[in-house]
């Protein structure tokens, strides 16, 4: 064997093992499965932890087990070709009233903010969102979601991404008849071909440790006349 091919099966042997194939299996479904938006598949799952695909499952089922036997408030159920946790029915009264003390407090500013990106430029994708803001909006669309002041309308045909729009709800708390007496907000924020110019396939290109420099010299929804939830 040549020196060069000595130095090339050294470097194959010398590879870091990846990391994640080392974790114990049923911890790492866990981690997973608490971020997940929709269920998660088995072969999504074997080809991230690096695993076969009947171990997965297997692991999966286990879970499913374990949390049932110790009677633990949530589940992890098989739904829609996938795995997700979901709550217990016999506590959804307590889920309930959680949600609706919930929907009482104030938005945080983060939560306005993308609201009012909803409202001016629905129907609109996450990732639209995000890059108007300059940051991953995710966590706040869930609250929007949950609080019912946005709501899914389809998907975009280019993409497939899910798109969101706002709700009757909305309008009730804002105190409008429809969306044609909004504020005139509208000129502040970017046109949908600047926003596709910064998104490739449904990311935006935005840097998330960067300063949102923005938001000192965006409009206050508070000074507009118009009462945010």
């Amino acid at each position: 064997m040549s020196e060069q091919s000595t130095r090339g099966a050294r470097t194959d042997t010398d590879a870091a093992p990846d990391p994640v194939a080392a974790f114990d299996l049923g911890p790492a479904l866990e981690a997973v499965l608490m971020v997940v938006d929709e269920p998660a598949t088995e072969a999504h799952l074997a080809k991230i932890l690096q695993r076969p695909r009947r171990q997965i499952a297997e692991a999966l089922r286990a879970l499913a087990e374990e949390y049932t036997a110790q009677g633990r408030g949530f589940e992890l159920r098989f739904v829609a070709g996938g795995w997700r946790f979901y709550t217990r029915a016999e506590y959804a009264p307590a889920v309930e009233r959680f949600v609706l003390d919930g929907q009482q407090a104030r938005l945080t500013q983060a939560a306005l903010e993308t609201l009012a990106v909803v409202a001016y430029r629905q129907p609109v994708s996450r990732s639209r969102v995000s890059a108007v803001r300059g940051v991953n909006c995710d966590g706040v669309m869930r609250t929007l979601l949950q609080r019912g002041l946005v709501e899914e309308a389809g998907t975009e045909p280019e993409t497939g991404a899910i798109l969101y729009v706002t709700t009757n709800y909305f309008l009730e708390r804002m105190g409008l008849r429809g969306l044609d007496e909004l504020p005139e907000l509208a000129p502040f924020l970017p046109e949908a071909e600047a926003i596709e110019a910064d998104t490739q396939e449904g990311v935006p290109s935005f840097d998330p440790d960067a300063p949102d420099t923005d938001d000192d010299h965006a409009p206050d929804p508070a000074h507009t006349g118009t009462r945010w939830p």
